[in-house]
């Protein structure tokens, strides 16, 4: 009734351990004093090897048994752990035809063994051994159930630790490939942003000194480069507001004036599309401590992706409010909408709502990542509702000032 307990108290306490090897050192520990053995030791199985690996072992075997490996044929843990039962071996004597895993070590003589599997669901990870029962004895079912009894929690820290390797290098691995990628967006921005430039340069230039029978197509040179290059600046943009290399030139500057200039900017586009664009920010008080070129850009993007994702005959509104300490600017549409699950994840880099298969409006899904690094620059905030069908309404809040920039900082969680 004491030892049962002792083990209670003793799986209680190893239940809260964080770390994987003291937590196994305490089990070989209480392995020996529970069932009065001489040494214990916890061995894992590796795939690779089709082998047993030391896990725990005493502290004077541990250099001798470091880089060990123990074949499951021939050994009693390989034995337990093919069988996944507990073997039980009274008497090591030379017919045995068994050899313990601590017989590895250096001077070690094993005369009598109990080893139990780690089971996990069913499924044998490893092997707990405990070697020479005190005085000659036996080992009893009193051992085993002790012995089982103290393999299941080791069973579970060994596996949990494994998910924990495994995610931590799966962490590594994408922030190795992110930062891949972002060199690759760096590099390849600053590479095509000179030779793009020159083709737009002489391509206007040609277009001057050309007739008017070339111009339709000279047009379409500057067009389609035109869109290369925007897709060039996005990149750059997103990249240096990840990497923090971009900075902003706060000003006072009117939301009320940027948002007439962007519709203004789009008209054409919303006309050939049979769209209707409007505005409501005739208030002079819209004004904001900011960069006013990024806020352009962020809302350019917005109303641009709101007319490419509304049918022909839709609407699209674009509103400026003022409230307490900040500007809130909406851009909503009754367009095709997004599907539930696609919305939280519209504001990822290069994330596209529809397949690469399917997709017919264009674009690389860099607009609404750029608008957001471009609010996120300035303390603020922007999100998007959305019903498929109904259309879409994505809403940013700006800081009227720094101060109010930093107060924000403390209430916009990331």
């Amino acid at each position: 009734m004491i030892r049962l307990e002792r083990l209670l108290e003793i799986t209680r306490n190893l239940s809260a351990a964080l770390d994987l090897d003291p937590f196994l050192k305490s089990v070989i520990a209480e392995t020996c004093g529970l069932t009065e053995s001489e040494a214990a030791c916890i061995l894992k199985y590796d795939e690779t090897s089709d082998e047993l690996e030391f896990l725990a072992v005493p502290w004077h075997y541990r250099d001798a048994l470091r880089d060990r490996r123990i074949p499951l044929d021939g050994s009693a843990a390989g034995l337990a752990f093919r069988e996944a039962k507990p073997i039980h071996i009274p008497d090591f004597g030379p017919e045995s035809n068994c050899f313990s895993a601590l017989d590895f070590a250096s001077g070690f003589e094993t005369r009598s063994l109990l080893a139990v599997p780690l089971m996990l669901k069913g499924r044998p990870l490893g092997v707990l051994e405990a070697v020479n029962k005190i005085g000659a004895a036996n080992y009893t079912e009193d051992d085993i159930t002790i012995l089982e009894t103290l393999a299941a929690p080791s069973a579970l820290a060994i596996h949990n630790a494994e998910l924990q390797r495994r995610i931590e290098a799966g962490a590594s691995e994408i922030a190795n490939l992110d930062r891949l990628k972002s060199d690759f967006i760096a590099i390849t921005s600053h590479e095509l942003r000179t030779p793009l430039g020159l083709i737009l340069g002489h391509a206007t230039f040609l277009r001057e000194l050309l007739g008017d029978q070339y111009h339709e197509q000279m047009d379409i040179i500057i067009k389609n480069a035109s869109r290369l290059k925007e897709i060039i600046e996005n990149l750059a943009s997103v990249d240096n507001f990840q990497s923090g290399v971009a900075r902003i030139r706060q000003r006072a500057v009117s939301i009320s004036r940027i948002i007439e200039d962007v519709v203004a900017s789009f008209s054409d586009m919303a006309s050939a599309r049979n769209i209707t664009l409007k505005a409501n920010a005739h208030r002079a008080d819209l004004l904001v401590e900011a960069d006013g070129g990024k806020i352009s850009i962020a809302l350019s993007n917005l109303v641009k992706n709101a007319i490419m994702f509304t049918n022909e005959g839709g609407h699209v509104f674009v509103d400026g409010e003022l409230l307490p300490g900040y500007v809130k600017v909406s851009v909503i549409d009754d367009g095709i909408g997004i599907p539930a699950r696609d919305l939280p994840h519209i504001f990822d880099r290069f994330f596209q709502v529809e397949t690469h298969l399917t997709r017919r409006h264009g674009g690389m899904g860099l607009g609404l990542s750029v608008a957001k690094a471009m609010i996120e620059l300035h303390g603020g905030r922007i999100w998007a509702e959305s019903m498929e069908g109904k259309g879409s309404a994505f809403t940013f809040l700006l800081p009227v000032n720094s101060m109010q920039a930093e107060a924000g900082s403390r209430v916009f969680l990331p």
